[in-house]
This record gives structure tokens, sequence and C-alpha cells, in this order.
């Protein structure tokens, strides 16, 4: 089965006025009657989505952010009430507890994107926690002014009844519509990967089966499974259904939380349950942590260090120098080093030797270096050492010291012999009052024109800058 093709298709536009503020109107209509026909007998409604589905339109185009745009929502709200209601002005109330929501939520959201600078990726899901609390109080207090001529309810039941449908409706929907994405094609589904997703309708099952309150934890294992392996936005959808579902079964009473179910002894029968799902959440959570952290290690260590030889990498090699100690009078030597015709090395033998003598002679080096210094492979046939010295002489010896290595090491390809040879240039100093990572990309300057001054004389050489200025010897070229 191949992957099917999905068209784009874009609501809003920050340049289309009238089309956004058709689009916001239909879309308040629609889910105002959506939640209208939820309404359940004392009680405002079951869910009421337009408020969180509203909240995360604004919240997600921050252009839409205007009081032209949302007098547009709120008047959608007032004109369905006149066609379909005889609440009059408690109408204006109602609905402005609506807006109460929506605004603050919008707004919260978009203090943390001027605070990033940017849209932050994707949301935040602790502070939308705490928008839709904070927002969902608010909510509720003006909400249940209006709605105690309605309900024939104290004004307590009503703030606990709005408070909890809209906490509940908003941290349910608004992660599934910030993040909702078309995808460019719908790819191929392979069996395996509907495991999650069945074993939560098996775990609501299991709900409705033992029933009391504990069950209602059933889900959560699988919805962490779904977390572990799914994209966001698939995740949140499916916990938006989850939920919702849960909330609909029992409101109408087939999870039952207070009558014993088909398969329990006794009342305790779901709470263990429904404790120990609890309880293998976090488990589940943190392996699923320590598997990502392993993951982050291994990634860390294929970009400090090159996969091939196994010395640092170019950004290993600067990292690493960044963890050094300062110290001014610390004397740091750079040497940059070429393996001298190494082109000729893949075009005889192929590269697979080549990629065997890069190997060696990093090990070479290494060995020569040792605790005294980092060794990196910086590209192709180049290394880099960064070396810690008594003094420019001492950073030289040093520097020939692995020539003489690589020039007298005999390496075996295939029981046939193979000599190379190693050019090398040098730059010494001390950090004085710089950074490390500056006073090496000095050096390491230094160290690239003595390199080529080592090529120009004929290669298998270790060239320095002048010592005589510092009174050790005079300009070296063996």
């Amino acid at each position: 089965m191949r992957s099917i093709s999905v068209p784009r298709c874009t609501v809003f536009s920050e340049a289309h006025v009238l089309r956004n503020a058709f689009f916001l109107f239909i879309i308040t209509t629609l889910f105002y009657g959506v939640g209208a026909m939820l309404r359940l007998v004392q009680e405002l409604s079951l869910f009421w989505p337009l408020n969180a589905v509203m909240a995360a339109i604004f919240a997600r185009y921050v252009w839409l952010n205007r009081l032209h745009y949302y007098a547009i929502c709120y008047g959608a709200m007032l004109l369905y009430d006149v066609f379909t209601t005889q609440w009059g002005m408690v109408s204006l109330v109602i609905n402005a507890s609506n807006m109460v929501f929506i605004v603050m939520v919008a707004q919260l959201v978009m203090r943390d994107k001027r605070r990033a600078g940017s849209d932050p990726g994707p949301i935040n899901a602790l502070r939308l926690f705490y928008y839709c609390l904070i927002s969902a109080i608010f909510c509720a207090l003006l909400g249940a002014v209006g709605s105690v001529g309605i309900d024939r309810q104290s004004f307590m039941p009503l703030v606990a009844d709005w408070f909890s449908e809209q906490f509940s409706t908003g941290v349910l929907i608004l992660p599934c519509v910030m993040t909702l994405t078309l995808p460019h094609e719908i790819p191929r589904i392979r069996w395996k990967q509907l495991l999650p997703a069945l074993t939560l309708v098996l775990s609501i099952l299991a709900a409705i089966a033992v029933g009391g309150a504990g069950s209602l934890a059933f889900p959560l294992p699988a919805l962490i499974w779904c977390a572990i392996r799914y994209p966001l936005p698939v995740t949140c959808a499916l916990t938006l259904i989850a939920g919702a579902s849960e909330i609909i079964l029992v409101a109408n009473a087939v999870i039952n939380l207070a009558v014993s179910g088909p398969l329990q002894i006794d009342q305790l029968f779901s709470t263990r349950l429904g404790i120990a799902t609890l309880a293998i959440s976090p488990v589940i959570v943190s392996t699923s942590v320590a598997a990502i952290n392993n993951l982050i290690r291994q990634v860390s260590l294929r970009a400090d260090f090159d996969f091939l030889t196994r010395v640092y990498s170019r950004s290993g090699l600067y990292e690493a120098l960044k963890n050094q100690p300062g110290d001014a009078d610390r004397h740091l030597t750079v040497m940059l080093l070429d393996i001298d015709f190494f082109k000729s090395v893949n075009d005889n033998y192929g590269h697979e030797c080549g990629d065997y003598v890069l190997a060696a002679f990093a090990r070479q080096v290494h060995d020569v270096v040792g605790e005294q210094g980092l060794v990196a492979r910086i590209g192709g046939e180049e290394f880099v050492v960064a070396a810690w010295t008594r003094d420019p002489l001492n950073g030289f010896q040093l520097a020939e010291t692995i020539r003489q290595r690589i020039e007298s090491h005999v390496f075996q390809w295939r029981q046939q012999p193979l000599q190379v040879t190693v050019s090398i240039g040098t730059g010494s100093g001390t950090q004085g009052g710089k950074a490390v990572i500056d006073v090496f990309n000095e050096l390491l300057a230094e160290a690239d024109e003595y390199l080529y001054r080592a090529k120009k004389a004929g290669r298998n050489k270790t060239c320095a800058k002048s010592l005589a200025e510092k009174g050790v010897l005079d300009s070296v070229a063996l």
C-alpha cells in the first residue's frame, strides 16, 4: 500500500481579513451548536468544546488576536442564542464567561510566545495545564452568575459544574487543536504500529467491565505507550478521544462508579486495579526517559568523536577545549598533521585500505600524545593535536616524536607492508587572559601556515615558527 498525498488547505491567513472573519463565525456557530446538543438535564452541558477550540485557534494564530475578531466570535454566540433559546439578557453574561476563558488562555499562550521571541514548539504542556486551570476558575465564576436563573441550582454547585467542565475540556481539547497538522501524505501503516491504540481501546473496555472509580485510570499506561510511539498530534488526539469517551461513558452509567461491576468481588477490586495502573505508569515513563537519555548519549558520542578513527571530531575537540580549566601561564601547542600523498593510498589500494590507514594513523598519534593533549580528525587525512607543553621547544619535540613514529611504523594491509609519512605545522603560545578556544584558533591558523611550509620543503617535516625571539632556537624545519 503506497502513501497517499494530501492536498494543502489553509483556513486562516493574515492577509485575508474577511475570510478570517467568515471562518471564525462559522466555526464558533458550529461548535456552539455541538455543545448545545450535548446538554443534559440539570447540567449546562456534558461537554462545551467551543471555548477550548476557539482559545486554541486564537493562541495558534497570533494575528487573530484583535478586538474585531473577538467581537465576531462573541457575536456568533449571541446570535445562536437569539434563534435557539429564550435567555434574553442572560445570554450576554453566559457568553461573556465563554469569552473570558477564550481570551485568557489565548493571551497567556501569547505571552509565552512573546517571551520566546518566536512560536514555541509546539506547546508547553505544564503551562497549558495551569492556563486552563486559571481561566476555568474565572469563567466558572461569571458563568455561574448567569446560570443561576436557568438551571435552578445554587451558585456553588454551578461554579463546580462550570469549572470542572471548562477545565477538563480545555486540557483535553487545547493540546489537540494547537498541535493539529495535516500531513503531506498518509504513510503506509503496519499492524504493529496499531498496538498502542488497540491497547487503549482494550483498556477502556476493561474499565467498562470492571467499573468503580479505579477503572478511570486503566487507559493511562496505554496512553503513555501511545506518547512514546506516536507523534505529538496523534497522541493529543488519542488522549482527547480517550478522555471524552470516559466522560461520556460515566455520564451514561456505562462505566458505573458507584455499583460493583460484574467482575468485582468487593469495592476494593476497582481501587486496587486503579492504583496498580497508576503505579506502573511512572515506571513506564522512567524507563522511556532512560532509553531516551541513552540515545542522547549515543548521538552525542557520534557527534563528538570521529566514527572511523575513534578520535575527537572537530566539534568534539571544541567541546573538550571548552571544559579545560583556565590558566594564564599554561602553554598550549597546536599541531596540524597531514598524511603525505594519502590520495595515492586510496588510488593504489582502495578506500578500504585508506580507512584502515587513517584509523591506524590516529592510534599511533594518540599513543604518542597520551594524556598530554587531545587528538582530532578535522577532515580527510588532516588531523590536529592540542597539547599542553612546558614551552615551544617541548611542543616542537612532541610533534617531531609523532612524525618519527609514523615514519618508522609499518602499516600492514592484507599481509602487505605500507609506509606513510606525515607533514606537521605547529603553533605555540600561552593562554594569557584569553579563552582557551580563542587561543586555540589563533595557534591553529599559525600551524596551518607552517604546515604549508613543511609541504613546500619536501614533506615528512615538522615546521614551527621562529623561536629565536624567545631565545630557544632558530627557525626549524627538519
